[in-house]
Order: C-alpha cells, then sequence, then structure tokens
C-alpha cells in the first residue's frame, strides 16, 4: 500500500463528512436569520469555511485516487463553498448509482 493510498479517504467516508459540513452549513443560516448570535455566527461561519476547505483537499485526493468522479468533486469544491448540498446530493445520486451498477453486475 503506497502512502498515498493511506491517505486517501474512502467514498462513505467522504459522503459523511460532506452531510456533516451540510449540517454545520445549515445551522450557520439559521444562527445569521436570527438577529444577535453574532458569536454563534462567527463560530458556525469559520466552521463552514474550515470544512469546505477540508472538503476541497479531500475530495481532490479522492479524485486522484479515482475514489469519486469528476462531477462529485466539482459540485464538492467549486459550488460547496455556497451551497454545500450540492454536494450532499451528489454523494446522494453516486450512491445509487453504484448500487444500480452492482445489482446490474450481479444480474449477469
Amino acid at each position: 500500500m503506497t502512502k498515498a493510498t493511506r491517505l486517501t479517504p474512502s467514498f462513505e467516508v467522504l459522503k459523511r463528512l460532506s452531510f456533516a459540513h451540510s449540517t454545520v452549513y445549515l445551522i450557520l443560516l439559521t444562527v445569521w436569520i436570527i438577529p444577535g448570535l453574532h458569536t454563534l455566527e462567527f463560530v458556525f461561519g469559520l466552521a463552514h469555511g474550515v470544512g469546505w476547505i477540508c472538503m476541497c483537499v479531500l475530495c481532490i485526493e479522492a479524485l486522484r485516487a479515482r475514489v469519486i468522479p469528476l462531477q462529485l468533486a466539482v459540485a464538492v469544491a467549486v459550488i460547496g463553498a455556497v451551497g454545500p448540498f450540492v454536494g450532499s446530493y451528489e454523494f446522494i445520486r453516486e450512491s445509487r448509482r453504484r448500487d444500480l451498477t452492482v445489482a446490474n453486475s450481479n444480474q449477469r
């Protein structure tokens, strides 16, 4: 096993991290709407920013290792800055596509 392989996250780990990032973003939007929660805005804004950077790095590594397709990496890295829900949705689509591929190969 090479060093790059050990550092590459699995599809399931990335999927769970994407949902966690979407949850942080939803909380950020909620505390932004409610007046007077400036400290929480800062905390969750920082968590969203750092989370997005981490997701970008992890998705680039996973793309290089062919763990995820380009469309999914773009959804997380590019659109994820302003709407991480898109990345989570793309993980669901990719999971369904993989499930169908496995089901079709088992029928043969």
